[in-house]
């Protein structure tokens, strides 16, 4: 019984702070307009590795990442296996994930946890025709990045994109660039 009892007081603790780190991310987004995620996205066609061309500040992400990049595979039961890693110059830090689509979002909505049984919003808000550039957000403005499928982007298209971002509400200033080594 009172190992039972311990084990629930770290639960709760645990929770605790995880909800707490959540709630205590500044809200970035600067738009009285709803944000709208894509009417729908290809799951296979999204699947694969995407690098980070930018991101809000955010607890889970180092500042000294020298490349950022996500991997998206189908698991055996439906959902997104999400590999993130973290490229210093010591070394990978790379954190495990499970995402699961919204239902009706026709793909375009998941939600995403590291922190089981925890999930925040991953919404694709933007996206190239060839997926070779996404937007992604959530509704409350906390967290957006955007993604590329190459490490670098064409200085023009690259403009483009902060600008889409800036007319979602997201400043520059704001913006975090990783230098994405080769």
């Amino acid at each position: 019984m009172m190992r039972k009892n311990i084990y629930l007081l770290f639960i709760s603790i645990s929770s605790i702070f995880i909800l707490s780190a959540c709630a205590n991310q500044p809200v970035y987004r600067q738009s009285s307009n709803p944000l709208n995620s894509v009417s729908s996205v290809d799951l296979n066609r999204y699947l694969g590795t995407w690098y980070e061309i930018y991101r809000l500040p955010n607890r889970f992400e180092d500042i000294d990442c020298v490349t950022v990049s996500a991997q998206y595979s189908l698991r055996d039961d439906g959902h997104v296996s999400v590999i993130n890693t973290c490229l210093k110059k010591d070394g990978p830090k790379v954190a495990n994930g499970i995402a699961k689509v919204v239902p009706g979002s026709n793909n375009a909505q998941l939600k995403v946890s590291f922190f089981r049984p925890f999930y925040g919003d991953y919404w694709v808000i933007d996206l190239a025709n060839d997926y070779s550039w996404v937007l992604v957000g959530e509704p409350a403005g906390k967290y957006f990045w955007i993604l590329a499928r190459q490490k670098q982007l064409d200085p023009k298209l690259e403009e483009a994109l902060l600008v889409k971002a800036e007319k979602l509400g997201y400043q520059r200033k704001d913006l975090i660039k990783p230098i994405n080594s080769p």
